[in-house]
Parts: structure tokens; C-alpha cells; sequence
């Protein structure tokens, strides 16, 4: 059966080759601009939406430490349960794939997410201003940010399913195209939605420390409906639907929603060791699932997938820092709303730079080479944040004229770029593998491996806040959890690397 869609993006993409002879920084600018098509803008837009989502970034970071009672390592933990959304988009990506709302099974559950986005920033915004007060405000905030985050991830799968979709695979005269050609397509799609995600980080990255510095927690909260408000638009102003229809998997379905279940009773249940039983239950229910959608996948190509999985799955699940370190810049540092804003917007710069001018080698070359310079290089650029809290400014403002400040501009701007970076050629392999009238479950399947990543990093970083006992004014530990997060982000990434990346 031919791709349910245009075939306009196959033959542009077909000609692109042809259309960029010259030389090679030219050809490199060119190329994330003529692969653009009309047709991604749907998902463009979601992506530059879940970007601008960081305009409360700053005043809800501000908010916590003024008026809530959450340690480090408490957030920790909290940030383990607004991963698990993400964890469980299986379910997500079951109902996107099979159950159709009001016919559709694209537009209607952007609008959903919309919905429950705008729903969580009411919440945070009538705890901040105290007209919402039927919870204490701890709990308040775990309940916006929560509805915010299933909000994104409703949008999330959505457009994950459409980077599959709005790239055909045969061409006009119904036959296959050449797979490194479709594979090519896939990698600039992916690297077009980061490249929006980026841009969407940038265009409020000033603003959300200017606006914290100026307005009410009430009045910033209020102002991020507009996020939910920019995917809205681009469903509604290019109308997108898949044709793949397909009975529910009640194995994905079922399990998920059994899995939701688990992790609801266990998180009321007070159970011991909650967060540890809910990510290895986890990992298990997701890992079945993938064994059911991969069985019709040849040896090689489930080989290839799983060895890719599981570096990217170790270098996604490093441990951070913590909150610590950004309360130490305030107290100590003395950095202000307004210069974290200028960070994120110089960060955002440098991000859509390093993507756009990389887009080729991010779409041609290997995900093990791609991180294993990324390790490095991050590894490198986490040096300045432990001079800094060993008071490497006063010996650089008295020789070079230079402190913290330009430091840690100069830090954010060399180590922004490589979050994005080391994602998309995971996205590209997951993208290209997408199995028909599946896509949006596949994708959040895999989506979900790569989250409890990041789950398995929270609990690290709450682990070593627990070791290194950060506290409000209370700052002793601080370089010596630095260095222990450092240490591990580069000996366990580059170990998974040297062990499995040959095999990929």
C-alpha cells in the first residue's frame, strides 16, 4: 500500500542532493531550510511550543525556594514522579494509533493536551496568587506541573507519530524509495522539530528571567497559556490525519494502563522504596511491550536497536547536580532572574547553531560517535561549574579581569548544544523502524525507554543529594557533589560505549 500522504516531501528531497553543489558551509546552511515542507508544521509548532514551556522555567524555580518547604533532594524525587507520564506513554500512543475522538486521531488529541497543559498553569497560578487553596502548596505544585507534563506528553506522542508519517515512503509512482533516502528525510525531520524546540527555548529564554524579575509568580504562570495556545494553532491552521487505522492492542492498552495503576497505588500506598519499585516494574512492562512490537523486526535490525538503546539509555540516566547548585549561585553568587535568563537565551543560541550546522553528520553518522564526543566534551565543560564553587573567579577577575559571571556564560554557551545533539540520531533509527498503523505506540514505547533514563538519573541525583546533604545557606558539600556527578557522567556513559558501540 502506498504512504497515505503527499509525496511532495520525496521528490523536494530527492532534488536537494542535486541542488547543493557548491561548497560545503554553504550546503550545510541550506539544508534544514529546503527540507522544510508545509506539511511538518503541525508538529514544528508542538515542538516550539514544548520549548516555550521554559517562560515559567524561572519563576516556578524562584517560587519553590520563596514560598514552598521542598528540599534538594525532595525535588529529586518529585521529579522522579513527573517523569512517569512519560514512562507510561505507551498508553498514550495505543489510544492515538487505534481510538479516533470524534474521527480524529491527530488534531483532537493536540487539543486534549492542550487542555490539561492550560489546566496545570491554572493550578500553579492560583497557588502562587492563593485563590486556589484546597491543598497545602507543596501539593498544589506537584499537581500543576503533573497536569502540565501529561498535557506535553499527550502533545508529544502526537507529533512523534506524525515525524513518521509526513515523510512518504514510495514515491509518486507507488514505488519504494531508497531506504538511506528515507532514512536522510526522517534524520532532518527530527532535527527540524529540535531545532523548534530550541527556538522555542530561545524566544523566551530572556524573557523568563525579565518576567520573573518584574512580575507577580500570579501573573507569569497566567502568561505560559500561551504555550498551549501556539500548538493549537498549527493543527488548526494545516489540518493533519493519519489514514492507518487498526484494532487496539489491549496488551500495550491494558498493560499500561494496569502499570498507571501500580505506580498511582504505590506512590498513595506510602510503600518503602516506591520510586525504585516503580522504575524496575517499569522497565519490565515497557521492555514486554517492546518484545511484542519488535517480533516482526529481522535479528539484525532488533540488534541494532537494542545495543543503540542501551548506550543512549546510559547517557541519558547520568545524574545531575540538583537544585543545590542554582541556590548556591543565588546566595553566594549573587546571580539574579534576569542573568538566568540571559543564560537560557545565549544557550538557546548556540543549541539551534550547533544543530543547524551539524544537521548533515547528525542525520548521516552513528549514535555511538556522535556521544562519544558528546561525553567528552561535556565531561570537559562540567570543569568550570566545580572552579567556580572552588572560587576560581577571584583568581580569573584578578588576573584576566573576568569572574563568575562571564564564566558561567561562557560554560552555558559551549555545553548547551549537546542535550539536542545527542537525542536525534536515536529519534532518527526510532522514526525509521516505525512500523505501520503502530507509529505513535512504537514511538512512545521507545520514548518511554529513554524517559526512565532520565528517571533512573533522578533517583541517582537524589541518592547522591542524600550523601552530599545540600541545605538552604548550607552550601559545605557542594564540591565534592559536583565532582562525584561529574565522575560518574563520564566513566559509565563511556563505558556502555567502548562495550556495545561496535555491536550497534
Amino acid at each position: 500500500m502506498g504512504h497515505p500522504l503527499s509525496t511532495e516531501p520525496a521528490t523536494k528531497s530527492g532534488s536537494l542532493a542535486s541542488q547543493t553543489s557548491g561548497s560545503p558551509w554553504f550546503t550545510a546552511l541550506l539544508r534544514p531550510l529546503q527540507a522544510f515542507h508545509l506539511l511538518y508544521l503541525p508538529l514544528i509548532l508542538i515542538y516550539f511550543a514544548y520549548g516555550a514551556s521554559g517562560l515559567i522555567d524561572v519563576t516556578r524555580d524562584l517560587w519553590i525556594k520563596e514560598q514552598l518547604s521542598l528540599s534538594p533532594a525532595a525535588l529529586a524525587g518529585i521529579g522522579v514522579w513527573l517523569n512517569l507520564p512519560w514512562t507510561v506513554k505507551m498508553v498514550f500512543g495505543e489510544l492515538v494509533d487505534s481510538v479516533p475522538i470524534f474521527g480524529s486521531q491527530r488534531r483532537s488529541y493536540v487539543l486534549i493536551g492542550a487542555a490539561v497543559m492550560a489546566s496545570g498553569m491554572v493550578t500553579l497560578a492560583g497557588a502562587a496568587g492563593g485563590w486556589l487553596a484546597f491543598a497545602r502548596l507543596d501539593h498544589l505544585y506537584v499537581l500543576g506541573a503533573l497536569l502540565i507534563v501529561i498535557g506535553t506528553v499527550i502533545q508529544n506522542v502526537v507529533a512523534e507519530a506524525m515525524s513518521t508519517e509526513v515523510v512518504a515512503r514510495r514515491d509518486a509512482a507507488g514505488e519504494p524509495r531508497p531506504e538511506d533516502e528515507v532514512r536522510s528525510d526522517l534524520g532532518m525531520v527530527q532535527v527540524l522539530g529540535r531545532l523548534a524546540l530550541s527556538a522555542g527555548m530561545l524566544a523566551v529564554a530572556g524573557i523568563s528571567g525579565w518576567l520573573a524579575s518584574f512580575l507577580s509568580r500570579e501573573s507569569v504562570f497566567l502568561l505560559g497559556l500561551i504555550v498551549p495556545a501556539l500548538s493549537v494553532i498549527g493543527v488548526l491552521a494545516v489540518p493533519f490525519e493519519t489514514r492507518e487505522r487498526r484494532p487496539t492492542d489491549w496488551r500495550i492498552l491494558g498493560g499500561g494502563v494496569a502499570l498507571g495503576a501500580v505506580i498511582l497505588l504505590l506512590a498513595l500506598g506510602s510503600v518503602p522504596f516506591s520510586q525504585e519499585l516503580i522504575f524496575v516494574l517499569s522497565m519490565g512492562v515497557v521492555c514486554t511491550m517492546l518484545v511484542f512490537v519488535t517480533r516482526d523486526l529481522d535479528r539484525a535490525t532488533r540488534r541494532s536497536i537494542l545495543f543503540s538503546s542501551i548506550i543512549i539509555f546510559v547517557f541519558r540516566s547520568a545524574p545531575t547536580v540538583g537544585d543545590g547548585y542554582f541556590w548556591w549561585t543565588l546566595d553566594v553568587l549573587k546571580f539574579d532572574p534576569a542573568f538566568y535568563g540571559t543564560l537560557r537565551q545565549v544557550g538557546a543560541i548556540l543549541a539551534i547553531v550547533a544543530m543547524w550546522a551539524l544537521s548533515k553528520e547528525l542525520t548521516e553518522y552513528s549514535a555511538t560517535k556522535v556521544l562519544f564526543w558528546i561525553t567528552i566534551a561535556g565531561t570537559a565543560l562540567s570543569l568550570p561549574s566545580i572552579g567556580l564553587y572552588y572560587g576560581i573567579y577571584h583568581w580569573t577577575e584578578a588576573m584576566f579581569g573576568f569572574g563568575a559571571r562571564t564564566i558561567a556564560l561562557i560554560d552555558m554557551a559551549t555545553a548547551s548544544p549537546f542535550a539536542q545533539l545527542s537525542i536525534i540520531p536515536l529519534l532518527t533509527l526510532i522514526a525509521f523502524y516505525a512500523p505501520a498503523g503502530h507509529r505513535a505506540t512504537w514511538f512512545a514505547l521507545m520514548a518511554s525507554l529513554m524517559n526512565l533514563a532520565l528517571a533512573a538519573g533522578q533517583l541517582e541525583t537524589k541518592y547522591l543529594n542524600q550523601i552530599f546533604v545540600i541545605a538552604r545557606g548550607q552550601y559545605a558539600a557542594l564540591g565534592h557533589l559536583l565532582i562525584a556527578t561529574t565522575i560518574i557522567g563520564f566513566v559509565v556513559p563511556m563505558a556502555a560505549i567502548l562495550l556495545f558501540g561496535r555491536r550497534v
